[in-house]
This record gives structure tokens, C-alpha cells and sequence, in this order.
């Protein structure tokens, strides 16, 4: 909490937590940075121009909260009219940092405390910009005591939040990724959050960014841009595209890597706008410099920490006639390494990021084997896991850590192995569950798991804790990604579609040659939904990847669809592949 309070979090509104409902967050009292001089079209935040009325002289105690509830869709966006719906004690106290969206029109009631609003399927962001989801069915309803204050009714107390409709909130937020590292410093992770776009998209990129990782990422992710740091109210942008960013606070003593690794995180999250081809820090009017006294940073810089994974192959690998097996489109040979050059009885495989390991389900589903893609020398598979009842199709991660999920008589069992040591972990919300499939994410931060309940399935996923050396600490409790699931749509496979975002395979209809492929936002939010396809062909798998050069594929047994392209071609895959996918 106290780091909120520190923090200007004017760029990103937020959802309610149960917290705020007893209004304990704090936001600036001018809003995120906008375009003040707009007079009627779109404002550079997107949105039409509105400028609410005030409240009216005889306003009744209703007609105070609705004024209220209107005056916070203002646009460009600003808390100054909405403050005088509120007494002056009220109206001081008034810090909305987050904010909640509801769907339709609130019903709003005078009660003998105050007025009561009911909000419709109310959701949250937190004031990083994260969205939390639903808010729970007892905080959806918020009540405002009110009092007299010369003469006139007026709110007494309000939550420390906005409360907007969602259609307002869509139409001038976007969701845009903050990267952190990962413990290890190895690789930057991509955190979904909300920002105003427009022209201060710079602006509100910079300051999310500032704000660090939001509640509950411990040993998750880490930033190297130091804590306490508030901008200088804005990011101008010149004429060549070079982003003044100008900071302020006390930075304390920074080395030369800590600055590089600075340097990366803003790099990876300003590039999202499309304006910016390099940037400029100053702390306190004092120019950040990189070894060799160079100012700027381009955008593109950081490349060896692509969370997508740094230089991984973008070859498809695959079992063919049961061998390990790679290439392009539908044309697969197979590899030169044991799991190629020898029938071990598989069933499913996963490449490691790297292209240079491999692991491989035997047919029984109750062992693994791990060996190199590539050999020359006769290496051999080795056997680093017996005894298990039925694994699903393995992953990897850009550590080489490889995760295995086991259908156990109890439900799943999750582990990972490195070194050949299996070490087991607790997931709640997806171990003990039905899990029908799972995927990793390259950059080892998400699990992903489709877990069959009753009614349909459902896509969680739950953020993996490392210390400094890889090891994995904890597993965050799952939550869905979905608020529900799509009922009578089973999901048949799911891939990686970009670092943040799922595709999502289910058979449509009663014809088996029809499929729905849809997409979804990692973190569960509607950014992504509404994306949905129908496709013929019957497919039984994807091939996806988080790297966006990389196409998406669906298969079946006999052709391959780059579902990427608009004409979705085809290619016939060679005969006897049974499984084909990218690396990870």
C-alpha cells in the first residue's frame, strides 16, 4: 500500500479490490496526463470530447451519485468536476487510483444511510493497470453516506477508485505489456496492463513502468528501474523519434549493469509506441549514460532478453513414424540426434528453446526420456522419469527446465527437471485437477493448464516463483483466464499466440470438420476476446509460437493450415506425423 501512496499512478485506471470498497488507495487529484486542450472529436486518449455538468442547485441525493457516477466518465479524462459532488472534507480524501468498470446502466437507490449503486458484472485493474477480474458478488453493490454542505446534498465519503461504464474504459485504454526481469536476470517477462493511449502513450507507458511489479509478483519478476522515481509530466517526443524521458527522485548509486538492464525494461516497453526509434534518461536533469558515455538507447536494444527466447529456432519439430522429427511447413525430416535416429516408442515430444535437448513420452505414457536434437558421436536418450501413471506432452522453458504434468489417479501432478532431478510442485488450483493439456511459458513465469470441470473447460494459469539461481520456489494459486468456462466448447489445444496471448482450439458444432479457433489474453482480461474464427478441415492440434514472426498452424492428420495468413493455405504434412509444434 505504501508504495502506491509513493507513486503518481496518474497514467492507469484500476479496478476495485476488495480494499477499496473501504477506501484505502490514493491517485493524484489531476489525473492522467491528457491533451486539456481538446474542444469536441476525439481527444488524443480516445473518446469523445465530454465535459460534465457540475451538481445543480436542489439536486436530490440520487441525483448527487448519478451526477457523480457521470462526471467520472469526463473526457479527457480529469477527477475535477466529479470532486464537486463530494462534501470538501470527502472530496480532499478522494484518491482514485483504480477503478472499476460495469457493464449496462447502475441502479441506483436512496436508503436510509445514504444511496446505494448496484453494479453490473463489475471488474477490476489494479493500480499497476493489471486486470484482476470480477469483483466478488459482495462488493457489488457500493454505498456513499451522504450530508448537507451549504444547503445543498453531497456525497460524504466516496470509494477510492473510478467506477465507469466498460464501454467507456474500452474506448480509451489499451492493453500494452511493462517487462521485468525474471529473477535470474536472464530474460525480460511481459506484464499485461492498461494504459491510455493517444499521443501520451509515451507518457503513461513510462510511468506505468515506474510504478515496478504489481502486488504479488515477489520472486516472480524484478525491476531494475529504481523504486520512488515520478516523471517529469510528460515524455516529449521529437521530430526524429528520439523520447526525453525526465525523472526525478533519488535514484541512489547506479552501476554500469544496472543501468544496461534500466535501459532494456524501458527499451522492450516503449517500442509499443510506434513513434519512438530511441530514448533518453535524465534523473534529476543528470543524463543516464551506458558505457562509453552513450545517451541514447534504441528501441530495438535488449534483444538478447526477448522473452519469446533469444534466438530459438523458429524450425517446426514433430513425431514422424515415431522419430523426432523437423523442419518447415509440412516437411519434416528426421534429426540426427537418439530421439530421431531411434525407435524409442514415443508418443509425444518437446525441443527445448535452444533447439539442443529434447524430451520424449514414451507410448505408455508412464516414462521420459531425455536427449540431444543433434548428434554425431551416437549419443544416447537418457531415462529421467519412470513410474508415472500418464503424462501429457511436456514443456520447456528458456532455463531448460522441462515440465511435466502427470494424470495421476488424484488428479495432476505437476514437476520440473533439470539436471535429470525431478522436483515436484504444488500448483494450487491445477494440481489434484483434471488437466487435459498445459503449456509453459518460454520465459518460465506462467503455467497454463486446461482443466476439465463440470460444465466445460477451463483455462487457468498460475506464476512460477524463482530464486536468483532458477530454482523454483512456489507456484502462485491458479486463476481462470475465463470468468467461466465455454461450457459445451471443449478446448482441444492450446498454443502460445504472443508472450501474453493463448489461441485456443474447440471443435463447433455437430460436424467434425468444423473447429473454433479463438484467442485470449493471459491474463484473463477481454482484450483479446471477441477474436474468433470458424475453420473447416477437422483440425486436431496447433503449432504456436510467442515469437509473432513465427506463423500459427493447425493440423491434422494428413494437412497443415497456416492459420496466419488470410487465405489460410495448406500443405500436406508427410505421411505418418503425429504431432508437430514449435520449440518450448
Amino acid at each position: 500500500m505504501s508504495r502506491l501512496h509513493r507513486a503518481p499512478v496518474a497514467v492507469v485506471v484500476a479496478l476495485l479490490t476488495a480494499g477499496l470498497l473501504a477506501g484505502c488507495v490514493a491517485m493524484p487529484d489531476s489525473g492522467p496526463v491528457v491533451e486539456s486542450q481538446a474542444r469536441g472529436g476525439d481527444t488524443a486518449g480516445g473518446g469523445t470530447y465530454f465535459n460534465p455538468k457540475p451538481p445543480q442547485a436542489g439536486d436530490t441525493r440520487a441525483d448527487i451519485v448519478r451526477g457523480f457516477l457521470v462526471a467520472m466518465r469526463a473526457t479527457p479524462i480529469q477527477t475535477n468536476t466529479a470532486r464537486e459532488f463530494l462534501t470538501k472534507d470527502a472530496a480532499a480524501a478522494w484518491s482514485p487510483d483504480e477503478t472499476v468498470t460495469y457493464a449496462g446502466y447502475p441502479k441506483v437507490a436512496e436508503t436510509a444511510a445514504g444511496v446505494s449503486v448496484a453494479l453490473a458484472e463489475p471488474d477490476h485493474i489494479d493500480a499497476q493497470g493489471a486486470w484482476q477480474g470480477p469483483l466478488a458478488r459482495s462488493q457489488r453493490t457500493v454505498s456513499f453516506p451522504m450530508a448537507i454542505e451549504d444547503g445543498e446534498w453531497r456525497i460524504d465519503s466516496a470509494p477510492d477508485a473510478l467506477i465507469v461504464p466498460e464501454t467507456w474504459f474500452a474506448t480509451r485504454f489499451q492493453q500494452v505489456s511493462l517487462y521485468f526481469f525474471d529473477p535470474t536476470v536472464q530474460t525480460l517477462v511481459p506484464e499485461p496492463v492498461y494504459v491510455q493511449g493517444g499521443k501520451q502513450l509515451a507518457s503513461t507507458l513510462t510511468q506505468a513502468l515506474l510504478l515496478g511489479p504489481s502486488e504479488g509478483l515477489d520472486r516472480v519478476v524484478k525491476s531494475f528501474v529504481p523504486p520512488g522515481l515520478t516523471i517529469n509530466l510528460s515524455v516529449p517526443i521529437s521530430a526524429d523519434g528520439v523520447a526525453a524521458i525526465g525523472l526525478k527522485g533519488d535514484a541512489g548509486q547506479l552501476s554500469a549493469e544496472s543501468i544496461e538492464l534500466m535501459m532494456a525494461q524501458f527499451a522492450w516497453t516503449l517500442r509499443q509506441d510506434p513513434r519512438i526509434e530511441a530514448f533518453k534518461v535524465t534523473i534529476n536533469d543528470d543524463p543516464v549514460t551506458l558505457p562509453g558515455g552513450v545517451s541514447a538507447y534504441r528501441v530495438d536494444g535488449g534483444a538478447q532478453y526477448d522473452p519469446a527466447g533469444f534466438q530459438a529456432s523458429p524450425l517446426l519439430y514433430g513425431l514422424r513414424g515415431g522419430l523426432l522429427s523437423s523442419g518447415t511447413g509440412g516437411t519434416l525430416a528426421p534429426v540426427s540426434g537418439p530421439l530421431g535416429s531411434a525407435q524409442l516408442g514415443l508418443r509425444s515430444v518437446a525441443v527445448s528453446v535452444t533447439a539442443e535437448q529434447a524430451a520424449g513420452v514414451a507410448d505408455d505414457g508412464r516414462s521420459l526420456v531425455v536427449g540431444p536434437v543433434s548428434s554425431s558421436d551416437g549419443a544416447t536418450a537418457d531415462t529421467v522419469l519412470t513410474g508415472a501413471r500418464s503424462l501429457l506432452r511436456p514443456g520447456w522453458d528458456f532455463a531448460d527446465r522441462l515440465w511435466v504434468v502427470d494424470r495421476t489417479a488424484d488428479g495432476a501432478a505437476v514437476s520440473w527437471i533439470r539436471n535429470g532431478t525431478t522436483h515436484p510442485l504444488n500448483v494450487p488450483g491445477i494440481s489434484g485437477t483434471r488437466v487435459r493439456s498445459f503449456v509453459i511459458s518460454r520465459d518460465g513465469s506462467r503455467l497454463v493448464a486446461v482443466v476439465r470441470r463440470k460444465g466445460g473447460d477451463e483455462l487457468r494459469v498460475s506464476r512460477i516463483a524463482h530464486n536468483r539461481n532458477g530454482r523454483v520456489l512456489w507456484a502462485t494459486p491458479a486463476r481462470p483466464i475465463s470468468e467461466a468456462p465455454d461450457s459445451d466448447l471443449p478446448v482441444r489445444a492450446i498454443s502460445w499466440r504472443s508472450t501474453t496471448t493463448l489461441a485456443i482450439l474447440s471443435p463447433f458444432g455437430a460436424s467434425d470438420n468444423l473447429v473454433q479457433l479463438r484467442t485470449a489474453s493471459v491474463d484473463g482480461s477481454p482484450a483479446a476476446e471477441g477474436s474468433s474464427t470458424t475453420i473447416e478441415y477437422g483440425l486436431r492440434d496447433l503449432a504456436g509460437s510467442p515469437d509473432p514472426e513465427d506463423p500459427l498452424y493447425g493440423a491434422n492428420r494428413q494437412i497443415l493450415v497456416n492459420l496466419s495468413a488470410r487465405a489460410r493455405p495448406t500443405d500436406p504434412l508427410a505421411d505418418g506425423t503425429t504431432e508437430i509444434g514449435y520449440v518450448g
